[in-house]
């Protein structure tokens, strides 16, 4: 069964959460050590929580994280699908580059 074409405009808020290196961080954490709470995302950094928490909020309108509550806390955890519909837009532009340089390439060696 073939894939969907990936939407650009269901993944432009993706890629613009991604935008801030410090949202990039946290989706690496949770993608690295699994759901974490935001006292764990903030444990040996100069971030509040407060900021984390801000973060973790617009992360979460872009789809890329979800919050579950266990207990006292919220623990964090990362979304794959969103990560993977913005990776195949990523692909399909790598794609159109990749044929725009072929076509490039034959004319200047047909020029030549």
């Amino acid at each position: 069964m073939a894939r969907p074409e990936p939407s650009l405009k269901r993944s432009a808020p993706v890629f613009a959460a991604l935008g801030d290196e410090l949202r990039l961080t946290l989706v690496t954490r949770l993608g690295s050590e699994g759901p974490l709470s935001i006292t764990s995302l903030t444990e040996g950094t100069r971030v509040t929580r407060q900021a984390v928490t801000k973060h973790l909020h617009v992360l979460e309108g872009a789809g890329l994280v979800r919050a579950a509550r266990q207990g006292r806390e919220q623990h964090w955890e990362v979304r794959t699908a969103p990560l993977a519909e913005a990776r195949r837009c990523l692909d399909v532009i790598a794609r159109q580059w990749d044929d725009a340089l072929a076509r490039l390439k034959a004319a200047v060696e047909q020029d030549e």
